[in-house]
């Protein structure tokens, strides 16, 4: 039994696409892709599929503003939070740079 020289049809397991090859020339000869599936059955579902967007970003938008209310005092408090460990690290920790050993 030898290898046909009769082009033969694979399914891309990733796109399902079907893809009619050469056995010779191990070159793809034909490709049809996969049929593309509807996102929503109805213009029923497209609109709730829309409304809760809608919903989620105006969710994701107060919890920004939120953040930007709070922001500054995040921030103080991460100031205040740096400085009292530098007031606490002794100056002898520096590091040794090249210039120092000369």
């Amino acid at each position: 039994m030898g290898l046909s020289d009769q082009p033969f049809e694979v399914m891309c397991p990733d796109c399902g696409a079907m893809m009619k090859i050469d056995p010779v020339t191990r070159a793809i000869i034909s490709h049809k892709s996969a049929p593309k599936k509807k996102m929503f059955e109805d213009f029923g579902e497209a609109a709730k599929a829309l409304r809760e967007a809608d919903a989620r970003r105006d969710s994701i938008f107060q919890q920004s503003v939120e953040a930007q209310k709070n922001k500054e005092d995040v921030l103080a408090k991460k100031f205040a939070e740096a400085v009292k460990k530098a007031k606490e690290t002794p100056l002898s920790d520096r590091p040794i740079r090249d210039f120092d050993l000369d």
